[in-house]
């Protein structure tokens, strides 16, 4: 290690090299994570975007993501995956809002908590 050091210090170019190599590698770690995170949000139907955003206006439901099955523009399915799930009212609260403002029956929303 003492000469991994050592030539560090005299070879200015061998640290340049590394520097470089480290910062593309931060870069694309950075870049990596953002596309990962734009991609699962380009997935979603508009549907999906105005439930979430909905949801996380209801006191309680905090964080959130929904899955929505569709068939010919009919809903046929609604998954919330929330972080205050764990709450039975929060739960009904939620199941009766997207009842609701959707009209839809009861028994096809399912609500579970995040981990």
């Amino acid at each position: 290690m003492k000469k991994f050091i050592e030539a560090l210090k005299t070879n200015k170019t061998l640290l340049i090299i590394l520097v470089i190599v480290f910062a593309l590698i931060a870069v694309v770690v950075v870049f990596y994570d953002d596309d990962v995170s734009a991609g699962a949000q380009a997935n979603k139907t508009s549907t999906e975007v105005k439930i979430e955003s909905m949801l996380s206006r209801i006191d309680g439901v905090g964080e959130n993501e929904v899955f929505v099955t569709e068939t010919d523009g009919e809903i046929e399915g609604i998954v919330v995956v929330c972080s205050g799930a764990d709450s039975i009212m929060t739960r009904n609260d939620i199941i009766n809002a997207l009842s609701t403002i959707l009209d839809i029956n009861k028994n096809i929303i399912a609500v579970y908590a995040m981990n």
